[in-house]
């Protein structure tokens, strides 16, 4: 009896910890994800991995932007091709740098000591940034930039505050400052809670209209989710099958089963 008693105690006890756990790992979840955001809301973004043309105008800025300084190591050329319905010459033609090959990994241009020098960190890898930051912290991100001349990039951003990073697609987006708060409270209307992007005023026009940057965000951002899981073009398609395939063998088992125990009834 008392063997019994101390063994519900001890399950009890175990019980409570796990509980613990799970409370603190759940509030250290909410407090990451609110300095992932900077203090700020994130912006809503929605993405369609299946949509080739986003997928497509989305490496050609990847490639134009982000490869100067970030790597995608686990991606390679030739899978591009033939996961964005390119030819292998226009691959060539549009996104291979000179002396790089099909097979070849998208390598940053700059070396980690040119850009420990330059930044003061090497920037990260960008092959899995979708999938630790998330699509709209990517998308939100983006859209935050602005000048600061107190740190060594020049830029400064609302949602990674005193980031390395520079402003890259600055002549796209413009140069915009932080509006004052309650200007920018103001302007939030009915959202329940102010844009992000209504904290800032375009100070200077680029060579995209605001909703032509977003968009081509919003691609770049298409292109890195498909980047940090390329399978899930094959998966998506095959799901339908897989499951059409799952039901046709439940029916083909409750029958069987039918079957089987006809006779023992």
């Amino acid at each position: 009896m008392n063997k019994q008693h101390h063994s519900n105690d001890l399950r009890r006890a175990t019980a409570n910890r796990l509980l613990g756990l799970l409370l603190l790992a759940g509030l250290g979840l909410g407090s990451g994800a609110a300095l992932a955001a900077g203090g700020s809301d994130l912006l809503s973004v929605d993405i369609n991995v299946k949509d080739k043309a986003a997928l497509q105008r989305g490496v050609r800025t990847f490639n134009d932007y982000c490869l100067g300084c970030h790597g995608a190591d686990y991606m390679r050329y030739k899978r591009i091709a033939s996961d964005l319905g390119y030819a292998e010459d226009q691959v060539e033609t549009r996104l291979l740098p000179p002396g790089r090959e099909m097979a070849d990994a998208l390598k940053s241009a700059i070396t980690p000591e040119d850009a420990q020098e330059l930044f003061g960190a090497v920037p990260p890898n960008l092959s899995l940034s979708a999938r630790s930051r998330g699509a709209d912290w990517l998308y939100t991100y983006m859209l935050a930039f602005y000048p600061d001349d107190t740190t060594a990039s020049g830029w400064n951003n609302l949602v990674f505050p005193n980031a390395a990073m520079p402003h890259a697609m600055w002549e796209l987006q413009g140069i915009q400052e932080q509006a004052d708060a309650h200007d920018s409270a103001d302007d939030g209307g009915d959202h329940g809670h102010a844009d992000i992007t209504d904290s800032f005023e375009l100070v200077e026009a680029g060579l995209q209209s605001p909703e032509e940057y977003r968009q081509t965000v919003k691609d770049l951002v298409t292109f890195m989710v498909y980047l940090s899981e390329p399978a899930q073009l094959k998966r998506a398609a095959i799901g339908p099958w897989a499951i059409l395939f799952l039901v046709l063998f439940s029916v083909l088992a409750w029958v069987l089963k039918k079957e089987y125990w006809r006779d023992v009834h």
